[in-house]
C-alpha cells in the first residue's frame, strides 16, 4: 500500500534535515540533485540532468568594531571579502545617496533606500528605481556597505547578489543608530568570504504519454544561506516527489514531466537552463503546475491561475472548492510559474498565506510543514491531472 503520508515526509525529511540548507552551487545543494535524480529513477522516469554553471559563496567570519566594541553584524549572501577601516557615510534616499562622499568609505543605508530589497542586477523583474540605485554605487565606490533590516522581513538582507561587487553587511537597528550619530568616527569592518565558480543542475523527469503535448509539475529545491527550507521549499519538492511516484505510467494523451528547479532563491535562474533546452518542444506545453512553500503548519495552501482562459481558471477554481482549506490568492511572479505564464502557458502555483515571517530564515524547519496540508497539495494537484486528462481525452482540444 502507498502511504502518501511516509513518503512525502521522508523526501522532506532528507532535503531538510539530512541535507539541510541547500544554496545554488554548494555541495549540500549538489547532494540534494543527486537525492532527487536517484527518486525520479526509481519512480520509473526518464531523468535529464541539466548542468549550469553559477557562483558559490562561503563565508568564515564577519566583525564590526566601534572604539574596540564589537558590533552585532551579519554578512550578506555573496558579499565579497573587506578588511577595512573608515568612517560611516550615511544616506536615507537616492538623493542623499547621490550626493554622497562615499568613495572609499563604509556607505551607510537606511530609510526609504531599504524599504525593500534591492533587486539583483540580472533580475528579470528588477525595476528602474533599483537600476538606479546600483548604478549610483558602482559610481560612488565605497569600500563597503552596511544596512539594517528590510521592511519586508521575508527577505531581510538588502542585497544577496553575486553580481553587486560590494562587501555587504545586515546591522540591527539599534546598531545603525549609533553608526548614524558618529558618521565621522573610524569604523573596522572585517569580512572573510569568497565567491567560487560553480555549477548547478536542474532535474527533469519524464513519464511519456501517447504524443509530445506535455503538462509540467515543478518546484524548486535551492534554499536561501542557513535556512533548511522546508517550506520554502523543501515541502514543493516533497510533494513533486511524492507525484512522481503516485501517478504511475499509464496511456494519457500527454507527457507528465516533473521538473525539479535549481537557482530560484539565487542567480543564476535554472529556469533559463531549462528553456535553452526546451526551445524544440516549449510550444507542446499545455499546462504548468509550480509547487513553491505548500503545506504550513501554521498557514493555509493557496492556489492561483495565470495566463488562462476564463473556463479553465473555472474549472480549476471548482476542483479547489473541494478543499475547503485551500484559499485562493491573488496572481503573483515571484517563482518557477512565471517562466510559463509569461510566455502564455496557463499556469497553476500551489503556494501558502500566513507563512512568509518563517520563511528564508533559521527557523524554517520540518515543524513548520503539516503532514495534512502535504497530502492535501497532493490530492488536489492529482484531481487537476486527472481533470486535464479527462478533457484532452474527450475534445483533444488543449486550454
Amino acid at each position: 500500500m502507498f502511504d502518501i503520508r511516509a513518503r512525502a515526509m521522508r523526501h522532506l525529511e532528507k532535503l531538510c534535515v539530512e541535507i539541510g540548507s541547500r544554496p545554488i552551487g554548494s555541495p549540500a545543494n549538489r547532494a540534494a540533485a543527486d537525492y532527487i535524480r536517484d527518486s525520479f529513477g526509481s519512480s520509473g522516469c526518464e531523468v535529464e540532468e541539466q548542468p549550469y554553471a553559477c557562483t558559490a559563496w562561503e563565508h568564515t567570519s564577519t566583525v564590526l568594531e566601534l572604539f574596540g566594541e564589537r558590533l552585532t553584524v551579519v554578512a550578506n549572501a555573496f558579499s565579497l571579502p573587506c578588511d577595512v577601516t573608515a568612517p560611516v557615510v550615511a544616506a536615507s534616499t537616492i538623493p542623499e545617496l547621490e550626493a554622497a562622499p562615499a568613495c572609499g568609505q563604509i556607505l551607510l543605508l537606511y530609510g526609504d533606500l531599504v524599504c525593500t530589497p534591492l533587486s539583483a542586477k540580472s533580475w528579470f523583474l528588477k525595476g528602474e528605481r533599483d537600476e538606479r540605485i546600483i548604478q549610483v554605487l558602482e559610481t560612488l565606490k565605497p569600500t563597503a556597505l552596511l544596512a539594517p533590516p528590510t521592511a519586508t522581513d521575508y527577505y531581510g538582507q538588502w542585497t544577496e547578489d553575486g553580481e553587486l561587487d560590494f562587501a555587504a553587511a545586515t546591522v540591527p537597528h539599534d546598531v545603525a543608530l549609533r553608526l548614524l550619530r558618529l558618521s565621522e568616527t573610524p569604523v573596522h569592518l572585517c569580512i572573510k568570504s569568497r565567491r567560487m565558480s560553480s555549477s548547478a543542475s536542474n532535474l527533469v523527469a519524464r513519464k511519456a504519454g501517447s504524443n509530445d503535448k506535455r503538462i509540467i509539475l515543478c518546484a524548486h529545491f535551492d534554499t536561501k544561506i542557513n535556512t533548511p527550507g522546508a517550506l520554502d521549499n523543501g515541502s514543493g519538492e516533497a510533494v513533486l516527489l511524492t507525484l512522481a511516484e503516485m501517478l504511475t505510467p499509464e496511456t494519457r494523451p500527454f507527457t507528465l514531466e516533473f521538473v525539479a528547479f535549481n537557482g530560484e532563491e539565487y542567480l543564476p535562474l535554472g529556469d533559463d537552463e531549462y528553456l535553452r533546452r526546451a526551445q524544440g518542444y516549449f510550444g507542446n506545453i499545455l499546462a504548468a503546475i509550480n509547487l513553491d512553500m505548500v503545506g504550513p503548519a501554521l498557514g493555509a495552501n493557496s492556489i492561483t491561475a495565470m495566463s488562462c482562459t476564463a473556463e479553465f481558471e473555472a474549472q480549476i477554481r471548482s476542483l479547489a472548492a473541494h478543499y475547503p482549506g485551500v484559499v485562493w490568492a491573488e496572481p503573483w511572479p515571484e517563482s518557477n510559474h512565471s517562466t510559463f505564464s509569461m510566455r502564455g502557458v496557463p499556469s497553476i502555483a500551489l503556494s501558502s498565506v500566513g507563512m512568509r515571517s518563517v520563511t528564508h530564515s533559521r527557523g524554517d524547519t520540518i515543524e513548520h510543514v503539516s503532514p495534512a496540508a502535504l497530502i492535501e497539495a497532493i490530492n488536489l494537484v492529482k484531481e487537476i491531472v486527472a481533470s486535464l486528462q479527462q478533457d484532452l481525452m474527450a475534445t483533444g482540444v488543449s486550454r
